[in-house]
């Protein structure tokens, strides 16, 4: 196949795990013999504009004609079997979809959150899970509350982008790809056509290496953000510590706007360290070498990357139990679920986790197993070409419905119709 892959891309100043899934689909689709061809805009070329460009900025955010004109340019004369939509804030806009339109290219996109509901894309405000703006037009509660940024005036263009762009989205998109059973039911209980959202979720590449041993650290690697649940986690460890501690020492590694203080609360401890931020093979590294990796995230994730990075390397996770986690993990085969917020739940997980040695083990091999089946590249690769498939077909009047498909978490596409199942912050 011929694929345009549309994105853009977020500020390398934050780490972002949707421009890094991004990347490997696409290298993924080369292995395998497929033209790929990549439009995309960067967050971090704004810092560069005169500072008249950039106030325009926010106005570009609903609608980019220039982009529309670009793009439809671009598919006329390269003609592709498929247009591949990840992320399109702030620089792309929905004019992306006016632009397949335009040039008669089937359209996808994936759904790396919620942004199609939810101004911030996290459906979490003020340390809570918010559905204020699920099944609303104009996303007036997002503009009430400053949402995106704690400010009003920020919101703004992202709520209108949501209101005026909608209906385009909707009908425009033959294949919406969810990333998680759980973030489809929000988007089907929003008003989403349900018909073209399907279940893909995320594959993790092979690191190559696996856990051998029990395991030297617990770690923590993400943001250093209160969505990500690191307060929760640094009171939880402070719970532990002064109940004796697990054995094992806190490896905490990422950055974010609560770095300072996750670095201060680390500062002169034995049995913790703020690593900061890791690159890709100091990751792996990191994981191959851990008793499990925590993920207590306080908003409800679309999909858990990082479980699914640890189980690709034989690591169980402890990880929040709800939204993407609880179709990553299977509580206590491949990992344990701690109640989402919850001090004490999490403590007991990850106490659970540490005490029994041969119990961790036979976690790991279990996850390592699920990721085989379920987030490994030759599954991701599968689902990414029946979702391809189902598109061109129903813009050429082959049905909107893909292929029948086996069910389950774990196997191919779910049938979009019939199943529950088959969007880094900005």
């Amino acid at each position: 196949m011929h694929v345009v892959v549309v994105h853009n891309r977020y500020n390398t100043t934050q780490p972002s795990g949707e421009n890094r899934v991004v990347d490997e689909e696409v290298e993924l689709l080369r292995a395998a013999g497929h033209r790929v061809g990549v439009f995309e805009r960067r967050s971090d070329d704004i810092a560069g504009r005169s500072l008249l460009a950039k106030a325009a900025v926010p106005l570009l955010v609903p609608w980019n004609p220039a982009v529309r004109t670009e793009l439809a340019a671009r598919l006329r004369a390269e003609r592709p079997d498929v247009v591949h939509v990840h992320n399109v804030f702030p620089l792309l806009s929905a004019s992306v979809v006016a632009a397949c339109a335009d040039a008669g290219v089937p359209l996808v996109a994936t759904l790396h959150n919620y942004t199609q509901v939810c101004a911030p894309g996290t459906l979490h405000r003020n340390g809570l899970p918010c559905d204020a703006c699920v099944g609303t037009v104009a996303s007036l509660p997002a503009v009430r509350h400053g949402c995106y940024r704690g400010s009003r005036l920020a919101t703004v263009p992202l709520a209108v982008g949501l209101a005026v762009n909608r209906r385009r989205w909707w009908s425009g998109v033959e294949r919406f790809f969810c990333i998680s059973a759980a973030q489809r039911d929000v988007l089907v209980r929003s008003g989403m056509p349900s018909g073209r959202l399907s279940v893909k979720h995320n594959f993790v590449p092979d690191p190559g290496v696996r856990r051998t041993g029990p395991g030297e650290h617990l770690l923590y690697l993400g943001r250093m953000a209160e969505a990500k649940g690191i307060r929760l986690l640094m009171g939880a460890w402070d719970e532990i510590t002064a109940g004796g501690g697990v054995g094992v020492p806190l490896v905490l590694a990422g950055a974010g706007p609560l770095e300072a203080e996750v670095a201060a609360w680390a500062a002169g401890r034995d049995d913790v360290r703020y690593a900061g931020l890791y690159s890709p093979a100091q990751c792996r590294e990191a994981v191959v070498r851990s008793v499990a990796v925590v993920a207590p995230s306080m908003a409800r994730e679309t999909f858990g990357l990082v479980a699914a990075e640890a189980m690709a390397a034989g690591v169980p996770a402890v990880a929040a139990g709800h939204g993407g986690f609880t179709e990553v993990v299977e509580d206590g085969v491949t990992g344990l679920l701690h109640r989402p917020g919850d001090t004490a739940s999490l403590v007991s997980c990850i106490r659970r986790i540490t005490a029994e040695p041969d119990r961790n083990r036979e976690m790991g091999r279990a996850a390592r197993r699920r990721y085989e089946l379920g987030f490994s590249p030759e599954v991701g690769l599968e689902r990414l070409m029946e979702g391809y498939r189902a598109a061109i077909a129903g813009r050429s009047g082959g049905g909107e419905e893909p292929p029948p498909a086996r069910n389950g978490n774990a196997g191919p596409l779910r049938d979009s119709a019939r199943g529950q199942g088959w969007g880094q912050e900005k």
